[in-house]
């Protein structure tokens, strides 16, 4: 797994050593945004090995390899924005890396991309089939087209060399190991609640999300990989609940129990104004349908803030 002491990697990692126990773990992370205490814990576990490596240089593995989870890729615009060029290598060269090590051991690659690839939609909720309203030239465009060029690869490998892939789209997602400081919506106000400052808004709040709960996205994840061949996709995975970042701070705000106030701040270059997937694929193909409701969700999510904090 590359990018295995980010977020969902900490996440994907424990979920496959408590419910796959025929599994071994290959974290692989260059700590660029992943953080080694993510993963702290599992390094005495037996089936879980770190390996300290960026996926912009070559990747070989000593043992065989029959199944890759590609999530390398800083995933919040603060990181992304600050070093836009290793970005697009990070997308670009590093899937390519990723790509050849799963032609040599013959695995299965799971390709984590993102609702990003659709920019500033014209059709909504986002279906698969849309091609997308992306910038090219935008500050995001680093973050956006990488993931656009990273599924264009990942389907060439399958055509040209037979590669057994699979590509997820991912929404908006929140949970425990989040980075207190990696800029997201639903980190951004909890941090700030908690620390009992002002939540700030970009724009006027009326822009909207569809907030998936982690546990509930692997889920995904992992039906995904163990899907038929001829399922590639790439699907949607994220909550078709729809709310918008004024409603979301309302909510953080009330379920810390805090007064503070909501400011408002100016929206950045190409922040998309709408974000909502059409799930419906990823009910068919895997019987999958998110099941944790955004209180329940942002309750484990301030529980692991407190602590962290």
């Amino acid at each position: 797994m590359t990018g295995g002491a980010g977020f969902l990697g900490a996440n994907l990692c424990r979920k496959l050593l408590k419910e796959q126990p025929e599994t071994e773990v290959v974290c692989v992370d260059n700590f660029y945004t992943g953080r080694r205490r993510n993963v702290e814990e599992l390094l005495s576990h037996p089936r879980f090995r770190l390996v300290e490596h960026d996926i912009v240089e070559p990747l070989e593995m000593e043992e065989q390899v029959d199944e890759i989870y590609n999530l390398a890729c800083p995933a919040s615009p603060p990181h992304y924005q600050k070093d836009p060029v290793y970005t697009t290598r990070i997308n670009v060269i590093g899937i390519l890396n990723v790509l050849e090590l799963a032609r040599k051991h013959d695995a299965k690659i799971l390709q984590a991309s993102t609702s990003e690839v659709y920019g500033e939609p014209q059709v909504h909720p986002q279906v698969e089939g849309y091609r997308g309203n992306v910038s090219c030239t935008g500050i995001r465009s680093c973050y956006d087209e990488g993931k656009r060029c990273a599924e264009s690869l990942v389907f060439d490998y399958h055509r040209m060399y037979g590669i057994r892939v699979k590509v997820v789209r991912i929404f908006n997602t929140y949970g425990p190991y989040m980075d207190p400081k990696d800029g997201r919506v639903v980190s951004n106000f909890i941090v700030q609640a908690l620390q009992g400052k002002d939540l700030t808004v970009y724009g006027d709040g009326s822009q909207t999300r569809s907030l998936c709960y982690v546990d509930d996205l692997l889920e995904g994840f992992v039906r995904m990989m163990a899907s038929e061949d001829s399922v590639v996709g790439p699907v949607n995975l994220g909550n078709p609940e729809e709310y918008t970042v004024k409603e979301i701070a309302g909510l953080v705000r009330e379920l810390v129990g805090t007064n503070v106030r909501i400011s408002y701040a100016p929206l950045p270059q190409d922040d998309p104004t709408q974000r909502r997937p059409d799930i419906c694929l990823a009910q068919k193909m895997l019987g999958w349908t998110p099941k944790v409701p955004a209180r329940a969700g942002l309750e484990r999510t301030i529980e692991y803030f407190r602590e962290e904090l």
